[in-house]
């Protein structure tokens, strides 16, 4: 508060004491602020807004706010028959600073999350004590800065019947790190919606978006740049939270870990100047990141590169980006937002994701008349996401000679090699891994797995379970002319038909991908089984 407003605050409190015909006292001028807390206890002194000023054997002096009644000054007079009581006005700044004295804040010590392997109770309770002490934007604060320091891709707030756990997805794999109690949570799915600018009564799942910068309670300032999924369950509303990084340079092709053969073949269907590419998988397999780095790769001062988003995740400099759900509009889908886009001439489009048969109808003729488009789509494998694809546009050699590149990936734990341990492979695991490199298409070499060393992870000082980082498994579905046959036969190929005319055109499945990481100890068996099958 700055000294003018202070003092207009004394001034209007000392006039407002003298219409009253009592005693006024400013406590900012006191030398000292001696403290009596056997009259009085903090909650009385909350609740009643009556404070003592000074006290001896036979003299109190109170201090009042304008809005203390005259029933508590009575009350307080029969508490206090052994003792002349006197009142003072203060003014309600003064009134605080006394409270502030008589019960100061409590210092909250935020220390670093530490996961561990084993028994993450302890954790779990440390963490949960220091939540329920603060205020809503510090726990998200916290939250989103501790989900940085450990590389944490999400945050789940998952509420059960007593309270709410609160999650992080490291690496892929969920951690629990805190529980909330209910009116603790009550108050931070609060703040999260006024930040997110969502409704905590809807009975539809809703998205938003926080951009903010917070100063915790101890200084330290988080810049909290989340997107904001939340759903209304039977015992509250769930709410997950993708964390973004929005340095620019972080989206590049030489950050995606591509062999050089995957390299080739982006680098080769980038370069052309129409056609259709897709990145599938599942949610958080990477599809978006190997978008943008894409788009990174392309932007540049002679293409007009425009993107269509629900909602835009990550904002470029140099692209143009548009949100599909906008206020005070009648297009809001992809396909509608795309025939618009199309009319401002750009050269390359993202559309944030292909839906339905009208959005991959419009994809592909914007592919067809000389624009390269860029969209992800969900689907197990390339050529699931072909079958799907073939189901919504039918029969049509026009559109399926618009496809460019199908291009499936998962993530993985990749192995710490600070820290992992090799071990001799039994021959059940050499069975099964050569059954999968015997079906690897000509071209690519087939390893000796005679004495083949497999590795496990052993955990670290700063990993606990053996892993650091994530890698992908790809497979990159080219239309060869073998495919493009099997496609315009006049019926929809199944997938698995559709996969091994793939194989034989030279696609490496994901389950060989990952088979080939595990022999070079990237990774291990149960990593491709969990993420894979």
């Amino acid at each position: 508060m700055s000294q003018d407003i202070r003092f207009d605050e004394e001034q209007s409190t000392a006039r407002r004491a003298q219409l009253l015909g009592m005693t006024y006292i400013n406590v900012s001028t006191m030398p000292e602020r001696p403290l009596y807390k056997d009259l009085l206890s903090i909650e009385e002194m909350n609740t009643i807004r009556v404070t003592p000023l000074s006290a001896d054997a036979h003299h109190i002096t109170f201090g009042i706010t304008t809005s203390t009644s005259q029933q508590t000054m009575q009350s307080i007079k029969q508490r206090f028959l052994d003792q002349q009581i006197n009142f003072a006005i203060i003014s309600d700044t003064g009134y605080r600073e006394y409270m502030l004295a008589y019960n100061p804040p409590k210092k909250v010590e935020y220390s670093d999350i530490q996961i561990t392997a084993e028994n993450n109770d302890l954790l779990v309770a440390q963490v949960s004590t220091v939540l329920d002490q603060v205020r809503a934007d510090d726990i998200l604060a916290y939250l989103v800065q501790q989900a940085h320091r450990l590389n944490a891709s999400d945050i789940h707030l998952e509420t059960q019947e007593d309270h709410t756990r609160v999650r992080y997805r490291i690496d892929g794999v969920l951690h629990v790190v805190a529980n909330l109690s209910p009116d603790k949570y009550r108050v931070l799915i609060s703040a999260i919606a006024s930040a997110a600018d969502i409704s905590t009564v809807a009975d539809d799942a809703q998205q938003g978006h926080i951009a903010q910068e917070i100063v915790m309670a101890d200084g330290t300032k988080v810049d909290v740049n989340v997107r904001l999924e939340a759903v209304p369950t039977i015992t509250g509303i769930d709410a997950v939270m993708r964390l973004f990084n929005l340095d620019q340079s972080m989206y590049n092709l030489e950050r995606l870990g591509l062999s050089p053969s995957e390299r080739t073949v982006i680098d080769e269907i980038i370069a052309k100047p129409s056609g259709l590419v897709l990145v599938v998988g599942p949610t958080g397999s990477g599809k978006t990141t190997t978008l943008y780095s894409m788009l990174n790769t392309l932007n540049s001062d002679e293409r007009k590169i425009i993107t269509v988003e629900d909602p835009v995740e990550y904002r470029f400099s140099g692209i143009s980006q548009l949100s599909v759900t906008t206020q005070n509009s009648k297009e809001n889908s992809f396909a509608e937002k795309l025939r618009a886009v199309l009319r401002l001439d750009p050269d390359i489009i993202m559309v944030g994701e292909i839906r339905d048969n009208d959005t991959a109808k419009t994809a592909l003729q914007a592919a067809l008349t000389g624009h390269l488009v860029l969209s992800t789509f969900h689907a197990s494998s390339a050529s699931a996401a072909m079958t799907r694809l073939m189901d919504m546009i039918g029969r049509n050699p026009l559109f399926v000679s618009a496809i460019r590149l199908v291009m499936a990936q998962r993530l993985i734990r990749r192995l710490d090699p600070a820290t992992k341990q090799g071990y001799p492979a039994d021959e059940a695991a050499k069975r099964w891994l050569q059954q999968i490199v015997d079906g690897l298409p000509e071209g690519i070499k087939r390893p000796d797995l005679t004495n083949l060393t497999l590795y496990k992870p052993v955990p670290g000082p700063d990993n606990p379970y053996g892993y650091k980082g994530q890698i992908a498994l790809r497979e990159q579905f080219k239309l060869t002319p073998a495919v493009e046959a099997l496609l315009d036969n006049g019926a929809t190929a199944p997938t698995q038909e559709i996969e091994a005319v793939a194989i034989a055109s030279g696609m490496k499945t994901m389950l060989q991908d990952g088979a080939l990481k595990v022999i070079a100890g990237e990774t291990t068996l149960e990593e491709i089984l969990r993420v894979v099958g």
